[in-house]
Parts: structure tokens; C-alpha cells; sequence
């Protein structure tokens, strides 16, 4: 007769193994990560886990996937956070990209409570390139539930995870041309929308005007332009001050307030940006335009 551990190890080699083999037809991100929280981590004999995925434009950390409390049905998140580099455990281990296992959160000062408190918590960063994707973490109320046989487990899942990622988004990439209907109805929200001047424009929001992923929008833009989306967004903000620095209809706008209009949300933003893009400050390109004129 088998012993429980032997029919425990069986049960997390079937569940590795699952994952693995039914890679192959996940076509998204959200199919990835859900089929983690869903297929795998109960197999694992956790009660909860959260997946968090990294914006490398906003710099946060935000819940994507859910397995127990926190995915009461479909995929919905309750109480959906979002958290910066270096805040909680999830942080500090998205910062260091080291995995951690934690025997007793209340002594450790970085534990944030989230749905619950628990007692142990196990965080592994999902790493594609040397670059941070995202993070699987689980909580337990026993303290020192999670052991190295866990860690070793979910280091398996997350480089399986971050392999399929990085073979879609080469897929995806191969795909892209400019006559892509989403890249036209982003250069149509742009130049006759003007969206670039909304402050408050991120990649999560332009991705839902235009009804696709934030990672796929990432993907298309640095694809077809090789540049980065706030770079993207950046670039019209510029081209709308230059327009405007010389125009008598904007004479009595003081040069910041140029850039404010642009969509720039603040002038440490607004010179850095234009200084960037095109090696000058606003003040010295205005002096060479008048110079030229």
C-alpha cells in the first residue's frame, strides 16, 4: 500500500506534468496564468494563490490570476490590488527576482494582508530574459507549511510559464504588420482623437479602447516601431508642443503649460521626455525655431 506522501508526490507529479502538456493550447496570457490557479495549484494541496503580473511602464505589480478566496467565481478577482516594487514580500521578491519562502509572515514587518492573514507565504518570480514578467505567490494559516519540495515545484511551473509566454510573444511578433486593424485604430485615437493628451493615459487603458490586451498592445507597438508605448505616446505629446510653441494661439501659454496640455502630467516628465526625443530643452528648441524663421 502507497503512503500518503508517496500518493501526494504522485498527485504534484501529474500536476507539473499536466500543466506542461497542456501548454501547448494556451493562445493567451490570461489562458496561462488562469490555467495555473485553476488546473495546478489545488493539485499542490495550496488553498490560495494569487498571480501578479509586472508593468514595466506604471512599475506595479497587479493581481491577474486567483486560486481560493480571491477567485469567488469565473475570473474575477475579489478585491483586486496592485502593489510597487519593493512593497510587501511580492515586491521585495519582484525587485530581487530571488524566490522566498516565509515560516511566519507575523514576524516578518513586509507582510501585507490581503483577503486574509496567514501564516506562511511562498513567492516565485516568472522570469523571461532576465527580465521580471510576474510573480505566483500562496499563502497558508500554518506556519511553515511551505517546504523546499514547494519552492522547487512552483520554480518549475513559473519557468514552464515564462517558456509558453516567451514562445507567444514571438508568434506574435511575426504577425504584426502595419495593416494591423488594432495599429490603425490606435493611430486613428491618436491623431484625430488626440488621446496622447489625456494625463492619465496608460497601457491598460488604451488597451481597452481598443478591446485587446495590455501585452499584446506592448507587443504590437514595439514590434512595428521598435520603441516602447509610453515612448509611442511620447512622441505625439512632443510633436503637439513643438506644433504649439511658436502658434499665436497659444503665445499667452507659458512653455510648461504647453506640455501640460500635451498630456505630459508634470514638467520633470514633460523635459525629460522632450530633452529625450530631441536633444534640446523646450526653451532652446523655441530660441533655434525663431532663430531659423
Amino acid at each position: 500500500m502507497q503512503d500518503y506522501t508517496t500518493l501526494s508526490t504522485l498527485e504534484e507529479i501529474r500536476a507539473i506534468s499536466f500543466f506542461s502538456t497542456s501548454l501547448s493550447s494556451k493562445e493567451t496570457i490570461d489562458e496561462i496564468l488562469w490555467g495555473i490557479t485553476r488546473n495546478v495549484i489545488h493539485r499542490l494541496g495550496f488553498i490560495d494563490c494569487v498571480i501578479y503580473t509586472y508593468d514595466n511602464e506604471t512599475c506595479l505589480l497587479t493581481q491577474h490570476a486567483a486560486y481560493g478566496v480571491k477567485n469567488p467565481f469565473d475570473q474575477r478577482i475579489h478585491n483586486r490590488i496592485k502593489l510597487e516594487l519593493g512593497e510587501g514580500i511580492v515586491g521585495s521578491v519582484a525587485m530581487s527576482k530571488s524566490a522566498e519562502i516565509i515560516n511566519d509572515t507575523s514576524k516578518d514587518p513586509r507582510y501585507i494582508v490581503d483577503d486574509a492573514a496567514r501564516l506562511s507565504e511562498i513567492c516565485v518570480p516568472i522570469i523571461i530574459n532576465d527580465t521580471l514578467f510576474g510573480i505566483i505567490d500562496s499563502e497558508h494559516p500554518q506556519k511553515a507549511f511551505f517546504t523546499e519540495k514547494h519552492l522547487h515545484l512552483l520554480n518549475i511551473i513559473a519557468a514552464l510559464c515564462a517558456q509558453r509566454i516567451k514562445a507567444l510573444h514571438v508568434k506574435t511578433k511575426k504577425n504584426f504588420t502595419k495593416a494591423n486593424q488594432y495599429f490603425k485604430k490606435l493611430e486613428e485615437l491618436m491623431r484625430f482623437k488626440k488621446l496622447y493628451r489625456n494625463p492619465n493615459l496608460s497601457l491598460n487603458s488604451v488597451s481597452e479602447a481598443l478591446g485587446i490586451s495590455a501585452c499584446y498592445l506592448s507587443s504590437m507597438v514595439n514590434s512595428l516601431l521598435n520603441k516602447s508605448f509610453i515612448d509611442f505616446i511620447n512622441e505625439y505629446r512632443i510633436a503637439d508642443v513643438k506644433q504649439n510653441l511658436n502658434s499665436d494661439r497659444y503665445a499667452h501659454y507659458t512653455i510648461v503649460s504647453l506640455g501640460l496640455e500635451a498630456g505630459f502630467n508634470s514638467k520633470s516628465a514633460f523635459y525629460s521626455a522632450f530633452k529625450k526625443h530631441t536633444g534640446l530643452t523646450p526653451l532652446q528648441y523655441k530660441n533655434d525655431c525663431c532663430l531659423l524663421s
